[in-house]
């Protein structure tokens, strides 16, 4: 298992590597104004439809019931699901994008309402995002390809596709002088992104003689019981989404700039969840899958353990260091161009703020695996659906005094009530055992976190005196100071904490 999680999260962490650098262009070309503020309200729309409809609850529906029917039925059983739930996802996705079309004006006011006092920018808007939605139905066709190859433990492809995002958008940046606008590139390269992204995926599968086609459309015993598991997991994902849509309708009204440092704290809170927390769970969900199917719950929840353990080794660094040095970083990475040092600033505390819901964000896909691969996936909607009632709640609180900021404290906070609930309904079904030994295991990366906290702030702090002379790569110089210096501290608490047995047993 750990093996294909560094497959890929390697390739995640490819992936996020090119985006800090796509990244960098948009902030130091298209900066954080009104023309950023519409094209993240473009690149927004579709990617919330497709945390709904594709990599949320269509996993969590689609892996366990394929790997199902493959055991039950074979590959001629598996071929005959697939291509009817190819076809059906088809269908509503090519219906949806054309209505989405036709009503998009509609669906920006909806979903940015605050653009209305600014005619201009919704207008370009509206044009961006008729640009960028045929992306949600390619990637839903990368999700289902992606989904089926993870089942035959093919993971590399899938971890690799969204490197062709970043690429394809810095190859539209580079040549931004060719559209209308630099918004214009940018959404044309999310486009282009997703027709490569669908196009790598079916040739792998098609490699593997698992790429789906048409079939008449026939609600049988697996297609019900595939939608049986959707409807709930939908409403989950469905949950979570509506406090993102939350985030963009509200940071809309707020001044110019706010939606762009929600966008830069986001993605850089993003990389250890999509490096860490969603490469651990893609793997974990099979394996568990496979373990219950032949009876090894005990197997199967040990594997959960270790799934924690690694997450939470992996992801103490970020946190440390995202709640105590967040306007180094985002200074040393995007001050450049357009993107000055008050952005910067905002986009660094808006940073911290995602920080302290971090440990949540990175856990809750192993957290919900155990009932994902029983096929119950009604039980995670409750714990999402209260979690999200509390981060929309607390948006609307804290958005008055700290703006963009309060935002993302909400939806920490939101992410906390998920995971503790999940984990509860857990340990009441008998899912899990927080045992002694996991207990332990928190409370030493807790101490290993704050002491690592503790480094890097007195690091920053030396640091700026030692290197205050500079007049230039004077943040650059600061941050790759505190990583070496928290490589040290880190390295060492974990080896004083864990001992070398432990380490050596995790990595079995």
């Amino acid at each position: 298992m750990l093996a294909r999680i560094f497959t890929v999260g390697g390739f995640t962490l490819l992936s996020r590597i090119t985006g800090f650098a796509r990244d960098v262009m948009l902030a130091a070309i298209l900066g954080a104004g009104p023309m950023a503020d519409a094209f993240f309200v473009a690149f927004r729309i579709p990617n919330h439809f497709r945390a709904i409809f594709a990599e949320g609850a269509f996993n969590a529906a689609f892996v366990p019931a394929y790997a199902d029917v493959r055991n039950r039925g074979g590959e001629a059983g598996a071929r005959l699901f697939a291509n009817r739930i190819f076809t059906l996802l088809l269908t509503v996705q090519v219906a949806l994008l054309l209505v989405a079309w036709l009503f998009m004006p509609y669906l920006v006011a909806l979903l940015a309402p605050g653009f209305s006092d600014h005619p201009d920018r919704a207008a370009l808007a509206v044009e961006l995002t008729r640009i960028t939605f045929p992306y949600l139905l390619l990637v839903t066709l990368v999700t289902l390809y992606g989904g089926m190859l993870n089942v035959l433990h093919r993971f590399a492809t899938a971890a690799a596709a969204p490197i062709f995002l970043n690429l394809s958008m810095m190859a539209t940046l580079a040549l931004a002088v060719f559209f209308p606008s630099v918004g214009h590139a940018a959404a044309w390269g999310v486009l282009i992104a997703g027709v490569l992204e669908c196009l790598l995926l079916a040739a792998d599968a098609g490699r593997h003689g698992i790429l789906p086609g048409f079939a008449r459309l026939r609600l049988d015993a697996e297609v019900r019981a595939f939608f049986r598991a959707l409807g709930p997991a939908t409403l989950g994902s469905m949950g979570t989404q509506v406090a993102l849509f939350a985030d963009t309708i509200i940071a809309s009204f707020l001044a110019a700039g706010a939606l762009s440092a929600l966008y830069y704290a986001d993605r850089l809170n993003q990389l250890p969840v999509g490096v860490i927390g969603i490469a651990v769970g893609t793997v974990l969900l099979p394996e568990m899958s496979r373990r219950i199917a032949a009876g090894d719950a005990s197997g199967a929840m040990d594997s959960q353990h270790r799934a924690f353990a690694l997450t939470l080794l992996m992801s103490v660094p970020f946190v440390a260091a995202f709640l105590t040095v967040p306007d180094t970083i985002m200074r040393a990475m995007f001050v450049r161009g357009a993107f000055t040092a008050a952005n910067a600033g905002a986009a660094g505390a808006t940073l911290a703020a995602y920080a302290l819901g971090l440990i949540p964000f990175v856990l809750i896909r192993s957290a919900v695996a155990p009932f994902y691969a029983r096929h119950d996936t009604a039980t995670p909607v409750k714990a999402a659906l209260i979690g999200v009632a509390v981060n929309v709640a607390l948006k609307f609180m804290l958005v008055g005094s700290l703006a963009q900021i309060g935002l993302a404290l909400a939806t920490a906070a939101g992410a906390w009530v998920n995971l503790l609930l999940v984990m509860g309904f857990a340990v009441r079904a008998g899912h899990l055992v927080i045992d002694a030994e996991l207990r332990a295991v928190f409370v030493r990366f807790l101490a290993a976190g704050a002491v690592l906290g503790l480094a890097l702030w007195l690091a920053a702090k030396g640091a700026g005196l030692w290197l205050g002379h500079l007049t230039t790569l004077r943040d650059e110089a600061m941050l790759a100071l505190l990583i070496a210096v928290g490589a040290l501290v880190y390295g060492a608490s974990i080896v004083m904490l864990f001992g070398r047995r432990w380490l050596l047993r995790l990595a079995h």
